[in-house]
């Protein structure tokens, strides 16, 4: 059994620097001891198991409280008496809010302490979390929303770009294959948890159990992870034990960043040498020709969406979240209506399509960064396209079969390539954007996932809504058959909308696959000097 490790946040600031390097969580059990001490060797030692750690509980956590809506779905409609649109809603008005705060948010993280801010951020939401289960109405449920989406919004930004700091190029693909699993993670654990609390407790209940462990990561988070120096001088290598120290090491041999935006030999990635060694040249009309740092965001913005592979990168990943929140908003409600099970069913089904998006997520990352190694540079942009097209392929007989036995594997196999495709594209991101304009770059791409997401669980509600309301029904017969027909209806809305839309992923396949002969250009370009 994993519990918090109390002691780490309760140090003093001397211990607290000595022990930084330890796991986050205290684990119980001689088993549990085995399994952590493989896993810290694995990712390379104390100091990055827990950056890692904590850098995908910010965003399990985010997930989760996301999740939790769609896991409460059949309590707020038997309660608030809400339909399908209206649950769509409650995800929509907090990704939108997200999008308008998330701009401004990429700024600050490209401007000051990251870890500050991102700290303030989690306990912002939590809050906002804590308040929805006190919600006295639908109106005042989804200003709550609203405010959660307004205080998550430095999330995206600022994981990115701490990331980028922490670990060099040549393994960012396999880090962000760990810390995107707590994603997956997170969007399981509010679904089974937040949908048994919510059936054996209330929905309310819920809401309380998303909300207490974000003070809990804050305060880990603030404490024990030290802000990096930007600009790839703050890598850690494999065996750092201790966090504190290496920063503070780093620190001590460079006063100050590396000269107007120029690459460290250190930080040259597996991207850029491949570039350099196939002899790809940057595109000058896209070199940086202004320090990043000075420049405003309407520049970085301009200057980001000039860059074409980044263009067809965030493209193609809007669509791939857009089909994932629309699919994750309405699962369950689809598992137990078509397929005709209770919800503990559901659950074992929620449970399966997990570990199949954990083994794709897992495995996306390393493989793409062993391609890249051997010089295939496209590898990044391409894993995902294929992933996207190949998803949608599985997902058709998924959704399709009548028997959940005949379903389940194909959507296994669905879920595992539509997580495996968002490592590589979130590597493939800092290769072709220069570092001091990462959290900027970010938000761009943050702003239209969340569009895309937001839009996505009324979409999704609303066709479904659509084509419940001109499937026949019967309209005779006792009180209990017509709820039976309408139950049905709208089980029918759910497979042809979830089928309709398989057409987002194939064309973010599309997009992806245009990217490919822009990307080594772009990658070299990123990696210029200053003009």
């Amino acid at each position: 059994m994993i519990v918090p490790d109390e002691r780490v946040g309760a140090m003093s600031s001397g211990e607290n620097a000595g022990r930084a390097g330890r796991a986050p969580f205290r684990v119980v059990g001689k088993a549990g001891r085995i399994v952590q001490g493989r896993v810290v060797r694995h990712v390379g030692g104390p100091a990055r198991a827990r950056v890692i750690a904590l850098f995908g509980a910010v965003l399990a956590l985010a997930t989760a409280d996301a999740a939790t809506v769609g896991a409460i779905a059949p309590q707020l409609v038997k309660e608030l008496h809400i339909d399908f649109a209206e649950i769509g809603l409650l995800s929509t008005v907090a990704l939108l809010v997200g999008a308008v705060f998330v701009a401004p948010v990429g700024m600050l993280v490209d401007r000051v302490k990251r870890i500050p801010l991102l700290s303030a951020s989690i306990v912002l939401w939590s809050l906002a979390s804590l308040a929805s289960a006190f919600a006295g109405s639908y109106g005042t449920l989804l200003l709550t929303r609203l405010a959660l989406g307004a205080a998550s919004a430095a999330a995206g930004p600022a994981i990115a770009s701490l990331t980028g700091d922490y670990f060099p190029a040549s393994e960012r693909g396999r880090v962000y294959s760990y810390i995107l699993a707590g994603e997956v993670a997170g969007t399981a654990a509010g679904f089974i948890v937040s949908g048994t609390v919510s059936s054996v407790i209330s929905w309310r209940a819920a809401f309380v159990l998303m909300a207490i462990p974000g003070f809990f990561l804050a305060r880990a988070l603030w404490r024990t992870v030290p802000e990096p120096l930007r600009g790839g001088q703050s890598h850690l290598e494999p065996g750092v034990t201790d966090l504190h120290e290496a920063i503070a090491a780093v620190r001590l041999r460079a006063a100050e960043p590396y000269p107007e935006g120029a690459p460290s030999a250190a930080a040259e990635g597996i991207a850029q040498a491949a570039v350099r060694k196939r002899g790809v040249t940057a595109d000058e009309n896209l070199v940086l020709r202004k320090d990043p740092v000075r420049m405003s965001l309407g520049e970085a913005i301009r200057y980001i969406l000039r860059i074409p592979s980044n263009v067809m990168l965030i493209l193609g990943s809007s669509l791939g979240y857009f089909y994932f929140a629309g699919l994750t908003t309405f699962v369950l409600l689809f598992v137990e209506d078509h397929y005709h099970v209770g919800l503990a069913s559901a659950e074992l089904v929620l449970i399966l399509l997990v570990i199949g998006a954990l083994i794709g997520t897992l495995a996306s990352g390393h493989i793409s960064d062993v391609l890249v190694r051997r010089g295939f540079i496209e590898a990044r942009v391409l894993i995902p396209a294929v992933c996207y097209v190949g998803a949608a392929a599985l997902l058709i007989p998924g959704i399709l079969a009548s028997s959940l036995g005949g379903a389940i594997w194909f959507d296994v196999g669905g879920a595992a390539l539509l997580s495996a495709a968002n490592p590589p594209l979130d590597a493939a991101r800092l290769d072709i954007v220069p570092a001091r304009l990462w959290g900027r770059a970010e938000s761009v791409r943050s702003f239209l996932r969340s569009v895309s997401q937001a839009f996505a669980p009324l979409i999704f509600g609303g066709v479904t809504d659509l084509i419940a309301n001109f499937t026949p029904q019967q309209s005779v017969g006792t009180h209990h058959l017509v709820n039976v027909t309408k139950k049905a209806s709208e089980g029918t809305g759910l497979e042809i909308t979830f089928l309709i839309m398989l057409a987002t992923l194939a064309a973010a396949g599309v997009f992806l696959a245009r990217a490919r002969r822009r990307y080594p250009i772009d990658v070299a370009t990123a990696a210029a000097p200053l003009a």
